[in-house]
């Protein structure tokens, strides 16, 4: 049947939209705290107890959505060969500091910790204050985090309770009866216990004293994992009480740096303090202040400190702007109040009693970690005046462009809008888009220029505002047609990381990047033809005259693809991957393991994932690759093997933690594979593959995410999970799939609601997919039409609102009839 034909007409589809909207939204905004199901400990730890490592490498600590401010403490892990510092907090780390800016969710080289405090009950030896071994202290007790709020005890008896907003924090210090010292050490940041080549350093900066306590200055940092440019910091901070003592301190930078001073192999000298103002000099000297409280003062220290990237009197605004109370309730209760009315009230279900506690902790947890990067720096952008808006950290768009930024239309099409409009704007300034960006630098390049993939996802859905279109697909061309310069970057010094797409000169002349010329050339070839396929959907609007061009070019994924490679040390033999094909023409099957990639990394033939993996992606054109496969049974039989237990041979570390399948849903390039059921008609086997990965692998834990979750990546996978839908990158379809809640009310593109409800729902028979468990489908109506298609367009629901039925039950069936979801990249080469 024409699955449009029992659509009700828009102006009843709209009044619908206006009456769940005005019944749901207001009703559940006024009532539910839905912060109260947030657990920001989810992610912070991994699969070894107490460590860090394999897990989600989060931020803990203090933040609003998007802010630039992160506050949190930052650690140092006893077990150097396993250390990850990403986020600043690890589960049993010594503290080094609390500071004000942090990522979260990153893998690679620590970035940011910076702007610090260190509460310290004696600075007398053997303390040193350049040496922060000397002072970090080991945690006593259980941490407290929640929305806003982050608590720790230290072993020198000091209480440390924090909060944060847009630029600014608040930090209180309930010390023991004794000395009390805040220290303020401008040079520190976020090492990588290693060293390594993409560490961070720092470079220089000043801090000023003034009578009442308050000190501001500013400090310049550089590196980290995208190998950042340097960068100013300004700060201002203050003290509720003032101190009875107040000193600046400097010494020489003893920290190993490339291309910039530091006093090479002397070991730690002693401070020099008494001074009320220094600065770094040409030496780069550490410098910082150490304020003191006698023991005849208040036991409770609280402090405000505010950043800027462009003034130190900016940052004095946002601190009393933001913070105007020293009581540090009153910073919590505004942050809690912003992410319950910006973020969590997007999606609301009901919260009663009957309802399982733990989906609603994954389902608002999942909401706060995708909204803790990229960062909203609009109004502060140090190296160009523009009237667009300007945001950082996307950290990467190779990680959330595959779900993440769907979401984001849906649910914050403003912010949205913003985001792609700095993407342009860092184009029209720095010459390419980023594929990641921290630090007001573009860096690092995994694969291809997924800001195309970002664009186009949001042009075929309609998004249009005041983003410059013509700009953009002029961006975009750039990407797909000017080979970057080479960085050189020790990561792989073959071609750029920084922007661009490093292998394009490959890609124009042979298309395909070849084995011998390039890194990566495997997964970079996927990525290069769902760029291009970017490319041909906005010039439908933009360059007409340019959709077959790069149309054609999206389908030079099959000149990687040797239909006679065969699979090694699998229970079933499969024939037909992507393999390494040299510059020549020919490809390189000798002793060709498509289950193995060499590490997965910056030299190897692909990223993250193996070639196993990424020869299921290739969402645009899934109809030849179903008939590169063998068809559609073969097809099934293929994905089906991925993801038994014991099937991958490939170690990949931390991107790998506990991991035994190839389907390897902690990597962003298998997020859609176990959907692609669907375009064999057998949507059930996506629900039950899905429903085991999930349940499988993210909890209500502090393991509780299968490795880092990249921005929220991985956190977004799993709210798609739960509403029952997934979207097809770069296209305007989505995929059904099972709701987890019965009655979910969606705030969509603004002010409509789309109301998904489950019939039948039965989450509790397990998680084995053995037929018992009562989420499969068994039929789906839209708009109160009935829906024979596994699938549905942008514009059936996410326009105006609408309504999804879900009729679940235990049989798994396959209950859809329609076409399978579209192939609008189908080329024959």
């Amino acid at each position: 049947m024409d699955r449009r034909a029992a659509t009700p007409s828009k102006m009843t589809l709209l009044l619908r939209s206006v009456f769940l909207t005005s019944l749901f939204f207001h009703f559940t905004l006024a009532q539910v705290d839905y912060s109260q199901y947030v657990n920001p400990l989810i992610g912070s730890e991994g699969p070894i107890p107490g460590y860090a490592f394999g897990g989600g490498d989060i931020f803990v600590g203090g933040a609003v959505p998007f802010g630039s401010a992160k506050v949190g403490i930052d650690t140092w892990e006893d077990n150097i060969t396993i250390a990850t510092l990403n986020g600043g907090y690890t589960p049993k780390g010594k503290v080094t500091a609390i500071s004000m800016m942090h990522e979260s969710g990153t893998g690679g080289f620590p970035k940011y910790g910076l702007i610090p405090q260190m509460p310290l009950t004696s600075v007398s030896p053997p303390v040193n204050l350049l040496d922060n071994q000397t002072y970090w202290q080991t945690r006593v007790g259980n941490d407290v985090a929640q929305v806003g709020y982050f608590k720790t005890e230290l072993e020198n008896g000091v209480t440390v309770e924090l909060s944060g907003a847009r630029h600014s924090g608040i930090m209180q210090y309930s010390f023991p009866a004794e000395e009390k010292n805040v220290l303020v050490d401008v040079s520190h940041y976020l090492p990588s216990e290693t060293g390594g080549y993409s560490n961070q350093y720092y470079i220089g900066g000043e801090i000023h004293l003034e009578s009442n306590g308050t000190y501001t200055g500013y400090g310049t940092y550089g590196g980290g994992w995208n190998e950042g440019a340097p960068m100013t910091v300004y700060f201002c901070g203050d003290f509720e009480t003032p101190p009875d003592e107040a000193r600046t301190f400097r010494g020489r930078n003893t920290d190993p740096m490339p291309r910039y001073h530091t006093l090479s192999n002397g070991g730690f000298p002693q401070a020099m303090l008494g001074n009320t103002s220094e600065a770094a000099g040409p030496l780069n000297d550490r410098i910082g202040a150490l304020f003191t409280w006698s023991n005849s003062s208040t036991s409770t220290i609280r402090s405000r400190v505010g950043i800027s990237f462009m003034s130190a009197s900016k940052a004095c605004s946002f601190r009393s702007t933001e913070i105007p109370s020293w009581n540090l309730n009153d910073t919590v209760s505004a942050a809690q109040s912003e992410w319950n009315q910006d973020v969590f009230s997007k999606i609301r279900v009901d919260t009663g009693s009957s309802t399982n506690r733990t989906n609603l902790v994954l389902l608002y947890s999942s909401l706060y970690f995708m909204h803790l990067m990229p960062s909203d720096r609009t109004g502060e952008n140090p190296l160009w005046e523009s009237p667009e808006p300007y945001w950082d950290d996307f950290y990467t768009l190779w990680d959330i462009f595959r779900n993440t930024v769907s979401l984001y239309h849906l649910i914050q099409p403003e912010r949205y809008e913003a985001m792609i409009r700095s993407l342009i704007d860092v184009w029209r300034f720095e010459g390419f888009m980023p594929d990641g960006r921290s630090g007001n630098y573009n860096g690092l390049v995994q694969g291809g220029s997924n800001a195309d993939n970002v664009l186009a996802d949001a042009y075929v859905k309609g998004l249009r505002g005041a983003i410059n279109w013509t700009a953009g697909y002029a961006a975009m061309v750039k990407d797909a047609e000017v080979v970057p310069y080479n960085t050189f970057s020790y990561d792989d010094p073959s071609a750029s990381v920084k922007e661009g797409r490093g292998g394009l000169q490959d890609w124009l002349n042979l298309s395909y990047v070849s084995a011998d010329q390039n890194t990566r050339a495997v997964s970079r070839t996927v990525e290069y033809a769902l760029n291009d396929f970017s490319l041909s959907q906005v010039a439908k609007g933009e360059s007409p005259a340019d959709v077959q061009k790069y149309l054609n070019r999206s389908a030079y994924w099959q000149n990687m693809w040797a239909h006679n490679a065969t699979s090694v040390n699998t229970s079933q033999a499969f024939t037909g991957f992507l393999a390494p094909r040299l510059a020549d023409g020919t490809f390189n099957l000798s002793g060709y393991n498509p289950a193995l990639c060499g590490g997965c990394e910056w030299m190897a033939i692909s990223y993250e994932a193996t070639p196993f993996e990424y020869s299921f992606v290739v969402p645009h054109d899934m109809s030849t690759l179903i008939s590169f496969m063998g068809g559609p049974d073969l097809f099934s039989q293929r994905l089906d093997y991925i993801h038994q237990p014991n099937t991958s041979q490939q170690d990949l570390g931390a991107n790998g933690a506990d991991i035994t399948t190839i389907m390897n849903i902690g990597n962003e390039p298998d997020f859609m594979t176990p959907y692609l059921y669907h375009y064999i008609g057998q949507s059930y086997k996506s629900i039950m593959r899905t429903r085991q990965l999930a349940n499988q692998y993210f909890h209500d834990a502090n393991y509780g995410v299968p490795g880092n979750s990249d921005a929220g990546a991985l956190n977004s996978w799993l709210i798609w999970q739960m509403l029952g839908v997934y979207p097809v990158v770069t296209q305007n379809v989505y995929l059904l799939g099972s709701p987890w809640f019965e009655d979910i009310n969606m705030t969509v593109n603004g002010n409509r609601t789309l109301r998904i409800t489950a019939s039948g729902l039965d989450n509790e028979g397990g998680s084995s997919g053995n037929g018992t468990d009562g989420y499969y489908v068994q039929s789906i109506r839209i708009n109160g039409g009935e829906w024979t298609r596994n699938w549905f367009e942008h514009e059936d629901v996410m326009i105006e609102g609408g309504t999804i039925d879900f009729q679940l039950g235990s049989q798994m069936k396959v209950w859809e009839m329609g076409d399978v979801p579209p192939s609008p990249g189908h080329v024959t080469l």
